[in-house]
């Protein structure tokens, strides 16, 4: 069943766009709704329609599946730039995706779920810590640490050069002028980019050919992920339920840096380790045993 095309406001008045998908065999009754957002940069149509159709055709339950604001469908506000991450207006979206989903009548309002991949699995660790409305926290491969994921990513003598460019930066915006930009991936490791990992030119190189996506952001989002410590308040996420997915030679989200935070968060909580790396998560071998058991954890926890 093809999905509906929806649209909401956030609460500084952006308007989002996404897709609704409704449980593949009619219900008479509200159902259940899994809210569903992309990774740093990423777009709905890169797979998240794919796991989406999986949990609806498998379950009844809704998956609501938007793009952030600033990128793919999703307006930004007036006189911001687009392809900006900013990591505390991601998340109030999501809150405001959340009031979306309750305000429908086909969603069971007291039952809503929050899965989040890559940095918007983060987001799904603060958001369910923070908004008690949701009810279940799934996080695959996710960003937990910003701090330590900056100091991973980029090499030690590049850092110098990259706090003179953010300075400059806020210098030119204060002035007026158009905010600077950085490729999100460069075939050159020795040149500056957003996420220097051979998976990550691969992952995004791939969808460039097949979607709207821009090998672009501003030099602002990689500041700002510096600052983001989304796995602060994981302990408070209970006693909603948290399924933490895991992949196990993780260069983009550090593994032991996953694996570290998983170990702060309260039960009921339970993880899942896949072989491979961050991108092996969405496609390939791995997809049904990742998305069989996010949906065996939905079944029990949400339906």
């Amino acid at each position: 069943m093809a999905p509906e095309m929806i649209a909401f406001q956030t609460s500084d008045n952006v308007t989002i766009r996404g897709w609704f998908f409704k449980p593949s065999e009619p219900i008479s009754t509200s159902s259940p709704c899994l809210v569903m957002c992309h990774g740093f940069s990423a777009l709905k149509e890169m797979d998240l329609d794919v796991f989406a159709e999986y949990f609806t055709s498998r379950l009844p339950i809704s998956c609501l599946v938007f793009d952030h604001r600033g990128f793919g469908d999703s307006d930004t506000k007036e006189g911001q730039p687009r392809h900006e991450i900013i990591p505390a207006q991601q998340t109030n979206d999501t809150s405001d995706a959340i009031t979306y989903a309750q305000s429908r009548p086909d969603v069971q309002a007291d039952k809503v779920g929050l899965w989040g991949t890559s940095y918007s699995g983060g987001h799904a660790l603060w958001v369910g810590a923070i908004d008690k409305r949701v009810k279940v926290v799934l996080s695959q491969v996710p960003c937990v640490d910003g701090y330590s994921n900056f100091q991973r990513l980029i090499r030690p003598d590049f850092v110098a050069n990259l706090n003179q460019l953010f300075q400059n930066d806020r210098l030119d915006r204060a002035d007026g002028k158009p905010p600077a930009m950085l490729p999100v991936i460069d075939a050159d490791p020795h040149c500056p980019s957003a996420l220097p990992t051979q998976d990550s030119y691969e992952f995004f190189s791939g969808w460039a050919k097949k979607s709207n996506w821009q090998n672009q952001v501003t030099l602002r989002s990689v500041e700002a992920l510096r600052e983001y410590y989304p796995s602060a308040h994981i302990h408070r996420i209970s006693p909603a339920p948290l399924l933490m997915t895991v992949a196990v030679n993780d260069v983009l989200s550090p593994t032991d840096l996953s694996l570290d935070a998983f170990c702060r968060a309260l039960e009921p909580k339970s993880l899942h380790i896949l072989p491979g790396g961050h991108f092996d998560a969405y496609s390939g071998p791995n997809f049904e045993r990742n998305a069989g058991r996010q949906a065996d954890f939905l079944k029990h926890h949400l339906i």
